[in-house]
């Protein structure tokens, strides 16, 4: 897993790293599906609790459609991250084109001052081994 592309942003003391893994067994190029997955780390590097309330992506294709995804939390959960605490977790993309990009933010809240603010998740990269002329 180390070798896999990282990604890194810190907003306001939240360090969001992403690492991208091209998923061969679950893509069919033939077929336009190409398949990623996406390992996020959420380090929580200030003094206060947080918690992850909802994401905001933009999916980028290699064609440059653009698809806006919101939701709720991440991966089922709204986790909240003491101070100097880690929160992983692991999700997937699936494109048409063998190359895109996605960035993202999460919402995040702060239990003890009830205030909010975006935690900027990285710009990455999804390069397949079926894209000749990988520009990223």
């Amino acid at each position: 897993m180390e070798s896999a592309p990282r990604f890194s942003a810190t907003t306001k003391g939240v360090k969001v790293t992403v690492r991208t893994f091209w998923l061969d067994d679950q893509s069919q190029p033939e077929e336009h599906r190409f398949a990623w997955a996406y390992h996020i780390t959420i380090e929580n590097g200030s003094k206060h609790t947080v918690q992850v309330l909802s994401r905001s992506w933009e999916i980028v294709d290699g064609r440059g459609r653009i698809e806006h995804v919101h939701g709720d939390g991440v991966v089922g959960e709204q986790p909240v991250i003491g101070p100097k605490e880690v929160f992983e977790y692991t999700s997937g993309a699936m494109l048409e084109t063998p190359t895109g990009f996605m960035s993202g933010i999460y919402h995040i809240f702060l239990p003890a001052s009830a205030s909010r603010f975006d935690a900027q998740i990285p710009a990455f990269s999804l390069d397949s081994p079926h894209h000749i002329d990988l520009i990223h």
